[in-house]
Parts: structure tokens; sequence; C-alpha cells
């Protein structure tokens, strides 16, 4: 299994993470890019990571350095980075990444055995694997289906013709769900890893349960008289006398505000609204009917409180998205707290 925990780990806090995946079985990691796979070394983390993405041939020494294993996907960028890799005395582990239908990185098809013929020329890349993603694992089971048969036949027809590949991978999250067939040596998950359902709604398994809460406090509480101003432009006006919260956080920790924001946020187990512009560091709720409401009062604005419930899918649907996007936005500058269950 390679635990995917680019993006800090969608949010979450990469080397936690990766040491919590380490520990309960996986055996590969998957990192975007040099500077996420170099965060993990530097953190203590030794196990093999694969870099999805693109990385710079001035970026291969490191990669050598630090046992770092890249994704190549034409013969250009595996020749340039035999260049960067032969001026170092280095082996370079590599995973061909062939696009079966995503549309972006990777080798077509048609193109990927001359791929490989090329990469097994050069004398300092190491070919180890070969994968594709999906594009529509999570709602499109016939376009998956199609992608998967053009991934296996090109294996098989690489392998009759001379390759060995020691990993062969395609499914991620949705896949392992929905395509038992995809899973070949080795399988990717990622937003199920943080317990989040990769399949559209009302379609994911009952066992997939958050890891994620995001709090925080209210630092002021305040009683406004009616027609007060909230927050930047003056977009909001109180109706009455309104008890308005001041929270310590704003877009520059991932709370977004424009076009559209959170909506709500929890407080004593009640749902509080949000009121007037989001601002870099600062959000104001009104908090009229939550009565006790005052400073340092634990305020949810993911998670659960009481029987209230805010989902990462719930405010996916507020701000037009979905709940990758919501998890990987949160600022790595806010403090993660992992908790043993």
């Amino acid at each position: 299994m390679m635990a995917v925990v680019k993006s800090n780990a969608y949010g979450h806090g990469a080397p936690e993470v990766a040491r919590v995946a380490i520990r309960s079985g996986a055996d590969m990691l998957a990192a975007a890019n040099i500077e996420e796979a170099l965060d993990l070394r530097r953190a203590g983390i030794v196990a093999p990571i694969l870099t999805l993405g693109y990385l710079p041939a001035q970026a291969i020494p490191r990669a050598i350095k630090q046992d770092i294993t890249v994704t190549l996907y034409d013969c250009e960028q595996a020749q340039q980075y035999q260049s960067a890799a032969g001026a170092n005395n280095g082996k370079l582990s590599a995973h061909i990444k062939v696009d079966t239908g995503m549309g972006r990185l990777g080798a077509l098809p048609a193109d990927a055995e001359a791929l490989c013929n090329r990469v097994g020329a050069l004398p300092a890349i190491r070919l180890e694997g070969i994968f594709t993603h999906f594009s529509s694992a999570d709602a499109d089971s016939q376009y998956t289906a199609l992608q998967l048969s053009r991934f296996s036949d090109l294996v098989a027809r690489l392998e009759r013709n001379g390759f060995h590949f020691q990993f062969v991978h395609a499914a991620n999250s949705a896949a392992l769900l929905t395509q038992p067939d995809s899973r070949f040596k080795l399988v990717r998950p990622g937003l199920m890893l943080y317990g989040l359902n990769p399949l559209e709604d009302g379609f994911g398994p009952d066992w997939l349960k958050p890891a994620m809460t995001w709090k925080t406090a209210i630092a002021q509480v305040k009683t406004l008289p009616a027609g007060s101003a909230v927050g930047y432009g003056n977009t909001y006006l109180t109706q009455r006398s309104e008890r308005i919260a001041v929270l310590p956080v704003g877009y520059a920790d991932g709370l977004r505000r424009a076009p559209r924001t959170w909506r709500e946020v929890l407080l004593h187990g009640r749902r509080a609204p949000l009121v007037g512009r989001v601002s870099m560091e600062k959000t104001t709720i009104n908090v009229s009917h939550i009565p006790g409401a005052q400073a340092g009062d634990e305020v949810v604005l993911l998670g659960k409180q009481g029987d209230q419930e805010i989902s990462a899918e719930e405010i996916a649907g507020w701000i037009g998205s979905i709940s990758y996007d919501v998890v990987t936005a949160i600022a790595p500058r806010i403090p993660r707290t992992f908790m043993r269950t």
C-alpha cells in the first residue's frame, strides 16, 4: 500500500500522518513534489517515497541523495534526468506514468513502450514501476473500466516484451471501493485514509469516519445596536441589537472568503451563522440565539460538537467545491494535535 500524503496529508499534517500510516502497515508514501518529499525526509521518515508530479532536472541530485523515487512520462524528460543523475554518479528510481484517459501528465499508451525502451537504455535510471490514474472512478464506472482495460493491455504487452515491473498500480480511493481489478501489485489510497468519502453522495461506505476536527475559540463577544456595520465593506448591518462574537481565524488560515465561504460554525452544540466578510485572520458570527457565549468558548469550524456536525462535504456544498479543497486549504500554520482513539 502506498499512502498518499501529498498537500500536507490533505491538510492533516504530513509527517504525523506518514508515521501513523507506516506504523499501520503502509509500504510506501506518495508526495506531490520534491519539496514535500524532502520535508518528510527532514522529519525522519525513511520509508520509500514516490513523487507523483513534475520535478525539474536540477532536483534530481537531491532525489538520488535522499532516495526519492520520481515519475517519468516522456523521453526528453528521461534524458534530462539521466544527464542530471549521471553527473552525480547516482542511480535514480522511477515509475512510468501512463495517461489512459485523464489527459494530464503521462505517456499515451501508444508511446509508453518507446518510453520504457528508452528508460531501459539509460544506465543511471532504475525502472521500478508503472502506473495510471483514473479521472472519474467516483462516478463513471464505464469510463473507469475503459481506462483500466487500456492500462491492463499495455502492462501485459510490456511484460510479454520483457519488461518486469516491481510495482504496477492504478487504484486510488474510489477505485479501491468500486474496481477490485484495479489493485494490481500496489494501491494508492488518498482521501479515504482521512475518513472522507471518495464516492458520490449516498454511495460511500458507512465505516469511513472523518479524522479531522478544526476548532478555534471566541476572542471577544460584544453587543452591537441595530444598524451597526460588521466587517470590511459594511456588507452586514445588524437588524436589531445583536450579540456578535469574533473568531481569531480567517482566509489566511483556510476559512474561505470569496466568492462563497462557510455559512455556519458550531458553538455550545448549536449552529451559529457567519456575518460580514471573512478577514485575513478574523471572522464574526452572530451568537444572539446562544445564551452564555463568551470569550474562550470552543468553536468548531469542521467536525462534531454535541449532536451537531459540520462535515467537509457540507462545507464543500457551501463553497461550490469538493471535500478535498476544504481540508487541503487549511493552512500549515494551524497547529495539529494528534489523538489516539
